[in-house]
């Protein structure tokens, strides 16, 4: 059954003849960045995830970036996080000189463990902890209501890192499904539009709120600091230019915008993030059932999970891995724990410190999860993992 030399990534983009119009469209006209296209997309995503207000941004980086510039963090400030995350979760604290403190996992869920977050804040006086950065992690939705309740107990504003998770969602405590990114917990929630997301569009970013204010300010932030609202300008009468080319620079922001094309890209993205949803549920119940009897750990099954991974637990990773390549199939590793980056080890973090994410981390690997997987590509990975012998 071996496909031919064919490639089997673990994630990958599907562009469609609909995603290709709607961005020559806009190549078309008058706007190829700061134009109409932005807003449309803002909109959309904001309906499509339930909350008030979106913002786009270069990449779920500069989205991280600019939360924690809108949150206020500096070198007094002390944000916690998980160790199991692309480093940028917690890099947009360290970019702003503020203070990153990891707590453990749960090993069920992969997910901070808000047990963990807990003890660590209680470690401490109240106030000196400022934020707590939890994440959506392989698109498995935090408990964000149960999050909200520690962190007002605590005095700690939310960064949602719902990257993973575009159109996952939680059950609070009334039943009711909460979706990623909505805002009726955490007070900034981003998302990334990566070739490997669920909606790509290149590169590119999200962030989601419910907070007018801080909505504001993003919008500032986004565009170098500066704005050309004649209701917001901050200097006397006799200093404001009435001409049409007056601005004013009222912080120091960054050129962190998105383009018109990627928006437009994005957009006709979001109407197919629904059923490519539903794809990728199915994908992973045929994965459950393929491995169910076997020694291949599957992850555990959360109501809302939206997999942007798929991530087995094995005794031979690297074995595994190696077979996999040598088969076609690039698996990947996601991701090596934060604390033992050395950047991060330069604080003090070492190995040890975090047993459950450090388990996770040696047995770990992403098998290929993306919408466009076919059924004979699954199959052949399915079967291409039950061959494995270390």
């Amino acid at each position: 059954m071996k496909l031919e030399i064919k490639s089997i990534p673990y994630g990958r983009q599907t562009i469609t003849d609909a995603d290709i119009e709607a961005v020559v469209t806009v190549l078309k006209s008058d706007f190829l960045t700061q134009g109409p296209a932005i807003a449309e997309f803002e909109k959309k995503f904001a309906e499509y995830v339930g909350a008030k207000y979106a913002v786009a941004l270069a990449n779920g980086t500069a989205a991280l970036h600019l939360c924690a510039m809108a949150l206020d963090v500096d070198s007094t400030t002390r944000v916690i996080t998980t160790p199991i995350t692309f480093a940028a979760s917690a890099n947009c604290v360290r970019y702003c000189g503020g203070e990153v403190h990891f707590a453990d996992i749960d090993p069920e869920t992969f997910l901070l463990d808000i047990n963990k977050v807990r003890a660590l804040l209680e470690k401490h006086p109240k106030g000196y902890f400022k934020g707590i950065i939890p994440v959506d992690f392989a698109g498995n939705a935090v408990n964000l209501e149960a999050y909200r309740k520690l962190a007002d107990e605590f005095g700690c504003w939310i960064i949602e890192d719902a990257c993973h998770a575009p159109g996952g969602y939680f059950m609070d405590s009334n039943s009711k499904e909460q979706k990623c990114g909505n805002g009726n917990f955490a007070d900034l929630a981003i998302f990334s539009f990566h070739p490997v997301k669920h909606i790509a569009t290149g590169e590119g970013g999200m962030i989601t709120t419910n907070n007018k204010d801080l909505y504001d300010k993003l919008n500032l932030l986004r565009t170098h600091g500066i704005t050309k609202d004649a209701s917001k300008y901050k200097n006397s009468p006799d200093e404001v230019s009435q001409g049409g080319w007056y601005y004013e620079m009222q912080e120091l922001g960054y050129n962190y915008r998105l383009t018109d094309f990627q928006a437009a890209l994005g957009t006709s993205q979001l109407t197919r993030a629904d059923k490519n949803l539903e794809r990728r549920r199915t994908l992973a119940k045929q994965y459950d059932a393929a491995f169910k009897d076997s020694e291949v750990v599957t992850p555990s099954s959360i109501n809302g999970n939206a997999y942007h991974l798929y991530v087995i637990q094995v005794e031979d990773r690297l074995g595994l891995y190696n077979h996999l390549r040598a088969n076609n199939i690039f698996a990947q590793v996601h991701y090596v724990p934060c604390h033992l980056m050395p950047y991060y080890k330069q604080f003090g973090f070492k190995k040890g410190d975090f047993p459950m994410a450090e388990a996770y981390y040696d047995k770990c690997l992403s098998i290929p999860m993306y919408h466009s997987l076919s059924d004979e590509d699954q199959a052949y990975v399915i079967e291409t993992i039950k061959n494995f012998k270390s």
